[in-house]
């Protein structure tokens, strides 16, 4: 973004806008000068001793440098220089690679920690790895909307089809939520937005050293990281773009939410279909339309009397989402939804129950998730715009389509101004050549958002995995991609245009499950 061509009249949007760019230089400068003073990670003092932990210091408005400023938390592993095939093969280090895993309200802090990681260590020797806490999340000046006690709420519904009560119960709800956000955060809310991320991301890369980033970013991570380009090509070394967000104006965020619920049902009928071909393991019928009312009779049963007192059609619909987002789920859930209807809900609660010490964190994401979402872009605010397309879709889309508009329905009675979305895009020659990686039936970020994502950033690589739907390759268990990945981000080296890779095999399947009475709750994790 050129400073010449926002001159406009003070107050105006281009005017604020400039601000804002000069306010980022000035913020950077600082950063630079100031460095980051790396110790111990707090409490974490059974972290490996390469692990060291630090926070760099940004304006909360960069339009006003000089105004409130917060700290991000930051971790690093610095570059081991050891080449791990020969440990006498000293490795030249090429600065800092920073990380960001997505969300929004994901943290990357240990993101260092992967260089412990067979798939990793070839990076860690050239880079230091870097990863970071964003604004709101977790240290770095968190957000919060509501008392975390109160945020579990199962065993919950998931209706298909809700009827209109439902719908009003979850209309009140989200209203009694945007309310809680503006209460809790009062008036720095606004500035929990993508454009301040991706600003935040340029003082975090001067106050490492670094005169250009080097970054890979993961699903959400790739937006921003599409506006970091957009705003600051000449600051780009090379950067990664893991799964990555359509980021058409137009797109951000609502339709890209009806998108993402489309590709969910297709997901969810890839996972049904495995299923399938292991009837002999699960027992869960023989095709996938059998699958599915498995699936919906353990829903109806959990309605009536949820596993364990926890598990609720909602956090069993929770947990088979998350196998949309993972293929190595598969076994695990499979073998959960099987044991339930044969008598044990044990593996069932171990997998999808909520538990109330994982709260504070689980609070904090979904605030920082639905903040970022709502300042970024307008949103329909009448509930007869939402209800129309979203019943239209759930004809097609059942399984996920409802459950996400009560993830995002807040942001149809947000108050506050909200950012226009970038046009993000960069011409011949503006950046650096950068690498998109993409799953073909990923249903997080569908497919079409790397395509797009190719088109607008000129001398970009696509490389795609076939027929496969996993979320987040980098580092992952394909062999193709993470050669790509290394050929580039150490070398510089990118395959030719329309570089595919096929998908890694299918998971194989539990042993099968036996039929017990039923078992105690696990220790589990939640899933949202």
């Amino acid at each position: 973004m050129l400073l010449s061509a926002l001159t406009a009249a003070p107050g105006s949007d281009s005017s604020r806008a400039t601000a804002e760019l000069r306010g980022t230089a000035v913020a950077a400068a600082r950063a630079k000068a100031a460095g980051i003073d790396f110790g111990p990670c707090p409490d974490a003092e059974d972290l490996p001793g390469s692990m060291r932990c630090g926070t760099v210091t940004v304006p909360l408005d960069y339009a006003q440098p000089d105004g409130k400023q917060i700290e991000l938390s930051v971790g690093r592993a610095r570059a081991t220089q050891k080449d791990p095939h020969n440990s006498k093969r000293k490795v030249r280090r090429q600065g800092a690679l920073v990380y960001n895993p997505g969300g929004p309200g994901a943290s990357g802090l240990y993101f260092p920690l992967v260089g412990l990681l067979p798939e990793w260590k070839r990076l860690g020797a050239a880079y230091d790895l870097v990863g970071y806490s964003p604004r709101g999340v977790g240290r770095s000046a968190p957000l919060s909307c509501k008392d975390p006690k109160q945020f579990f709420t199962g065993p919950t519904q998931s209706p298909t089809r809700p009827s209109e009560s439902y719908k009003k119960e979850r209309i009140a709800q989200a209203k009694a939520y945007t309310r809680g956000c503006a209460e809790r955060a009062g008036g720095a809310l606004r500035h929990y937005h993508s454009l301040n991320n991706a600003r935040d991301l340029d003082v975090l890369r001067a106050a490492l050293g670094e005169e250009r980033l080097t970054f890979v970013g993961s699903s959400y991570g790739t937006y921003f990281g599409a506006l970091y380009a957009t705003l600051f090509p000449a600051h780009v070394r090379r950067m990664v773009f893991d799964s990555a967000v359509d980021p058409d104006p137009e797109e951000i965020w609502y339709r890209n939410n009806l998108d993402q619920s489309a590709a969910f049902e297709d997901r969810w009928k890839d996972f049904r279909k495995w299923i399938a071909l292991h009837h002999d393991v699960y027992g869960l019928g023989r095709t996938a339309r059998e699958v599915r009312r498995s699936y919906e009779r353990a829903s109806a049963r959990l309605a009536v009397e949820p596993a364990g007192g926890k598990v609720g059609p909602g956090q069993l619909q929770g947990a088979f989402l998350q196998a949309g987002y993972y293929d190595d789920q598969w076994p695990h859930r499979a073998h959960a939804l099987s044991a339930y209807l044969k008598g044990d809900p044990g593996p069932l609660v171990e997998q999808a129950a909520q538990h109330p010490e994982a709260a504070v964190e689980a609070e904090n994401s979904r605030a920082v998730y639905v903040a970022v979402e709502c300042n970024d872009a307008p949103w329909p605010t009448d509930w007869e715009v939402w209800d129309r397309d979203n019943t239209r879709l759930a004809r097609v889309a059942p399984f996920e389509t409802w459950d996400n508009v009560w993830m995002n329905l807040p942001c149809a009675y947000w108050e506050g101004p909200r950012q226009r979305p970038l046009d993000v895009g960069t011409g011949p020659g503006e950046l650096p050549p950068t690498l998109i990686l993409a799953a073909e039936r990923d249903a997080a970020t569908p497919y079409d958002g790397a395509l797009e994502l190719h088109r607008r950033l000129a001398g970009s690589v696509l490389v795609t995995e076939r027929d496969a739907g996993t979320h987040g390759l980098a580092g992952g268990p394909n062999a193709c991609v993470n050669g790509h990945m290394e050929a580039y981000l150490l070398e510089g080296r990118l395959p030719g245009r329309g570089a595919d890779c096929a998908a890694r095999p299918e998971p194989k399947p539990k042993p099968k499950p036996r039929s017990t009475a039923p078992g105690k709750p696990g220790a589990g994790r939640p899933l949202r």
